[in-house]
């Protein structure tokens, strides 16, 4: 049986911010992020505001996501390619951009539903390159030793913002509209640039690959499909994204019909999904092996599932909230987790394609999803769509566990293959529990089946 390991010290939780440039970097993004939350919650008020219509809600979450499903491959071939740092600081400043322009035609008092759907899909087609290239980067960033521990610090400084940007921007679109966030949004982008570009990197080498982007595509799609265990844990993330996750979409229709609030409720609503998510990720910083993650994952997303299904029949506001704070805590227990599963078995040569595939799943389906929602929800509802999304991400963590004991050998194969030091134990608890009576048994000399 793997040795017990002593759990982590708080130093040990943020061992990552022992590397300068991820200092830097976690610094820049957690003021970019707070910014971005405060323009998807005025974002989504703002079309509801024009439109009053579920359907448009969901076309809007469409065009805000829907291009990192049709161009995340392209953005990972990329990455795989260029120099990263190069292309983060060029997408930061392209994003900046079109939040200023969103604040001036808001603050202008000239906007039309449309041009926030242009504006969301060009900075959608901006994050099918920053996306998976924020992903591999990472790994320049910390090394591989204190990858997991990144990737949970990440997830915490994300649901950070998430719960502070909501919250700011309904009480600033009650105080004097949207267009100020988005105003305030467009200016946090100067704080990710300058931590950017304070950053000292090894100098970059050019890719050696000869052949074209579209063929590394194919070859990374290839290979995350062939791989049982990437694959598996794609599929799961994309039953989440686009059944599960859309409850977010339909959220100022719980918020202003169901609940009865206005734009401070809906912050409050979104922030509660943020204190459970950043509660979730600070729990996985903890986290100092692999052992037991898939069985994290099944279970993680069962609950997000159950607690989508009773969201989503609540009519009284406090008990909304708290079940969103277990929506959130789930929601992000499973994809970090993923997160992790997947960057400790995907080779370097691979990453930047694979994660792009992980950004497809994870924000490429989100559109889809958002867009049946909100027609679904024209026709039976709000609350009965949510609950169906619950339900089906309930049976996908179900099929996931049944899977699960298939891949454990494949898991470790795949990730002692890097040289991980916490890699070639993982799930070995599990293992050692299950051959333990069998382990008597055998003729000696035989080894384990």
């Amino acid at each position: 049986m793997a040795e017990v390991k002593a759990k982590p010290s708080l130093a040990e939780m943020g061992r990552a911010f022992r590397h300068p440039n991820y200092r830097l970097f976690f610094a820049g993004q957690l003021v970019s992020l707070i910014g971005t939350w405060m323009q998807t919650a005025a974002q989504s008020w703002l079309v509801y505001r024009l439109s009053g219509s579920a359907e448009l809600l969901g076309l809007a979450g469409f065009f805000s996501q829907g291009p990192v499903f049709f161009f995340a491959q392209i953005g990972g071939a990329v990455a795989d390619r260029r120099n990263r740092h190069g292309i983060l600081v060029a997408t930061q400043i392209a994003s900046m951009l079109l939040a200023l322009v969103l604040a001036g035609l808001t603050l202008g008092g000239v906007v039309q539903v449309w041009q926030v759907f242009l504006l969301a899909a060009l900075l959608g087609t901006v994050n099918a390159f920053d996306i998976p290239t924020r992903q591999a980067f990472l790994v320049e960033m910390v090394g591989h030793d204190d990858m997991q521990n990144a990737i949970a610090l990440n997830s915490s400084m994300f649901n950070a913002a998430r719960l502070v940007g909501p919250a700011v921007a309904g009480v600033t679109v009650a105080a004097v509209g949207e267009g100020w966030c988005f105003l305030i949004n467009g200016l946090s982008y100067v704080a990710v640039i300058a931590s950017l570009l304070a950053m000292r990197m090894a100098p970059f080498l050019p890719s050696r690959v000869k052949g074209s982007i579209l063929a590394e595509m194919r070859e990374g799609l290839s290979y995350s499909t062939r791989t049982r265990p990437i694959r598996a844990v794609l599929l799961l993330i994309g039953v989440m994204s686009l059944l599960g996750m859309p409850y977010t979409v339909l959220m100022p229709i719980f918020a202003a019909q169901i609940l009865g609030g206005g734009a401070e409720h809906l912050g409050l609503l979104m922030s509660s999904a943020g204190l459970g998510a950043l509660l979730g990720a600070l729990l996985l910083a903890r986290r100092s092996g692999l052992g037991g993650i898939g069985k994290t994952i099944g279970l993680a997303i069962a609950g997000f599932g159950g607690a989508l299904i009773l969201f989503a029949f609540s009519h009284w506001f406090w008990l909304s909230a708290l079940l969103l704070v277990l929506v959130g805590f789930c929601q992000m227990t499973q994809m970090a987790s993923s997160n992790t599963l997947v960057q400790a078995m995907v080779p370097d040569s691979y990453r930047g394609r694979v994660m792009a595939l992980y950004s497809m799943m994870f924000m490429g389906l989100a559109p889809f999803g958002a867009l049946l929602s909100g027609l679904v929800a024209g026709f039976i509802g709000a609350p009965a769509t949510i609950a169906l999304g619950g339900l089906a991400c309930i049976l996908g963590g179900a099929v996931f566990a049944r899977a699960l004991p298939k891949l454990h050998e494949e898991i470790r194969a795949l990730v002692a293959a890097k040289g991980g030091v916490e890699g070639k134990d993982a799930f070995d608890d599990q293992r050692a529990l299950s051959e333990r009576p069998r382990a008597r048994t055998r003729p000696p000399g035989e080894g384990p089946r």
